[in-house]
C-alpha cells in the first residue's frame, strides 16, 4: 500500500489495526503523532529563516515557532544576539539602568522575544528557528515528514491507537518502531551537517 498522502496514511493505519470502524478517531491518532514529533524531531527541514523589525523591548514570536537556533541583527557587522534566560535579562536591565542601544542579548518569554538593551532605533532581526511540522488534514495531503519518513507517521499514530483500543500487547512494538524512526530522522539531519567537514588537526605552536 502506498503511504504518501493523508488519505493513504489513514487507510494504512486502519489496515495495520485490522479495523474499519475507526474513521472518526484515526485523524486524532495522527494529530497526536504530530504533537510528539514537534517535541522530539529536530531536522534541517524544520529550519526556517525570517526577518522582523525590532524596535521595542518585546517582539512577538512567529506562530510556528518551536525553538530558537540563532537570532542576529542585520547590521553592518551582523551582530549575533546572545541567548539568556528570563532572570538574566532582568538582571542585565537592572544593572544597566534599563538603558537603550543596539540589542546584544535576548530571552524567550510569554510568547515573545525580549531584547536588551531596548532598541534605540529600528533594527532588522533575522530569526533562524525550528518551525512546527505542517499538520496533515483534508486540505494538506502531505508534508516533508510523510514524504521522507512515513514510518514515523505510521508508528507514531499506532502508538496513540493502543490506549484507545486497549491494545497493550502491541503498544511496546509500536513505541519501539516509532522511537527508532525518530532517532533515525535526527541522526540523518546531524550527519547532513557534519559529514563533509572531516577531521581537523590542531597544531600547537610554542
Amino acid at each position: 500500500m502506498a503511504l504518501t498522502t493523508y488519505d493513504e496514511l489513514k487507510a494504512s493505519i486502519a489496515d495495520f489495526l485490522n479495523r474499519d470502524d475507526l474513521t472518526l478517531v484515526i485523524p486524532d491518532f495522527i494529530t497526536l503523532a504530530e504533537t510528539g514529533m514537534n517535541r522530539e524531531v529536530r531536522h534541517w527541514r524544520m529550519e526556517k529563516r525570517v526577518t522582523a523589525i525590532l524596535d521595542t523591548q518585546y517582539t512577538a514570536l512567529p506562530l510556528d515557532f518551536l525553538e530558537s537556533i540563532r537570532m542576529s541583527l542585520n547590521t553592518a557587522d551582523t551582530n549575533t544576539l546572545e541567548m539568556v534566560n528570563a532572570f538574566q535579562i532582568s538582571n542585565l536591565r537592572a544593572q544597566n539602568l534599563n538603558t537603550s542601544g543596539r540589542p546584544v542579548s535576548f530571552a524567550i518569554l510569554d510568547g515573545s522575544i525580549e531584547v536588551f538593551p531596548t532598541p534605540d532605533a529600528s533594527y532588522t532581526l533575522e530569526m533562524l528557528y525550528y518551525e512546527t511540522i505542517t499538520p496533515l488534514n483534508a486540505q494538506t495531503a502531505t508534508n516533508w515528514v510523510l514524504t521522507n519518513y512515513p514510518d514515523a507517521y505510521l508508528y507514531g499514530s499506532l502508538v496513540h491507537s493502543a490506549p484507545y483500543l486497549q491494545e497493550d500487547t502491541r503498544a511496546n512494538t509500536w513505541a519501539a518502531l516509532y522511537q527508532k524512526a525518530i532517532n533515525d530522522i535526527n541522526a540523518e539531519s546531524e550527519r547532513s551537517k557534519t559529514s563533509g567537514s572531516g577531521r581537523r588537526m590542531k597544531i600547537r605552536s610554542y
